[in-house]
């Protein structure tokens, strides 16, 4: 007598696989979690315990309820530090996005020297923040600065002395600094676009700019969303680069949330607003980051080549 075998149905992983996906890959996430859970959730917990207290950083921790609450709350300062924090995000992300899209899509050629311009252009992101504010706040220094040596009028302004310039400057040091890292993310997005696409596109007498914005756009799509999240999450922790370049002035014009806890907490000894502040900008980071994958649809997670 035969024996005879019910075949697996289709998709349906063998029993050594299903074995593995069940028992051992998640024992492989521990140690993520774990590091999550102690440099992530417990600080977390920590400052959020701060905020309902009242300490200067050296004596007794107590518990003051939601005096520091209402302090921070209540203040106009963090309206418009919110605010400042929320333009930089804006202004940022507007410099950025375009300026990363088009410089991804042509180092995605296959030239040679491309590849070497993709390396030119990443060594500003290995430079410290504070590094790169020392070096254009002596740059621009009205008396000293490269205006200065190169006896060039458009330059020798007070760059860091108007609350206008000062912004704009904010804004072009740090475009200047991450706009090679999320080049390279588009660059990585455009080559994994089927060449087919553009081929059928040529045979229907696309140009470049048909092409640019009839396929490579959508096909860059949830690239872009994950692009986006970084600059704009990213936009909260500005701190280094703004304290040595302008301390948050002048007048306060690039006083930002992260710049403004640092004052109330290390300046001013008023650690539980400080960690009031520090939620905050924790819940407005969730708050994008989940506003934005919303933007991405039900299929955020989705292969950007489906149905290609």
């Amino acid at each position: 007598m035969s024996t005879f075998t019910t075949p697996a149905r289709r998709g349906t992983p063998p029993p050594a696989a299903r074995k593995a996906r069940g028992g051992v890959l998640p024992w492989l996430a521990v140690p993520a979690l774990v590091l999550f859970v102690a440099f992530g959730v417990i600080p977390l917990i920590g400052v959020l315990f701060l905020s309902f207290t009242s300490w200067d950083g050296l004596g007794e921790i107590q518990l003051s309820g939601l005096t520091s609450w209402r302090a921070v709350l209540g203040d106009p300062n963090l309206l418009h530090s919110l605010w400042v924090t929320l333009l930089v995000m804006v202004v940022s992300w507007a410099v950025q996005t375009p300026a990363s899209i088009l410089l991804g899509v042509f180092l995605a050629g296959r030239q040679r020297y491309r590849a070497v311009l993709a390396v030119l252009y990443f060594i500003p992101l290995l430079l410290s923040q504070a590094a790169i504010a020392i070096a254009y706040k002596a740059l621009l220094d009205p008396n000293f600065g490269l205006g200065a040596g190169l006896h060039i009028d458009l330059l020798i302004q007070d760059w860091l002395g108007e609350p206008i310039l000062a912004f704009s400057v904010v804004i072009f040091v740090v475009s200047w600094q991450f706009i090679p890292f999320h080049s390279l993310i588009y660059q990585g997005g455009v080559r994994q676009i089927p060449q087919s696409l553009y081929e059928a596109a040529e045979i229907d007498g696309a140009g470049r700019v048909r092409k640019f914005f009839s396929i490579t756009l959508p096909q860059l799509k949830y690239t872009i969303i994950t692009s986006s999240t970084l600059m704009v999450v990213g936009s909260l922790t500005f701190f280094d680069l703004i304290f040595v370049l302008t301390a948050g002035g002048p007048a306060d014009a690039t006083r930002v949330l992260a710049l403004d806890m640092y004052k109330r907490g290390f300046q001013a000894s008023q650690m539980g607003p400080a960690s009031a502040i520090a939620v905050i900008l924790v819940l407005v980071g969730l708050a994008l980051a989940l506003l934005l994958r919303r933007l991405g649809g039900r299929d955020a997670n989705a292969s950007q080549m489906e149905g290609a």
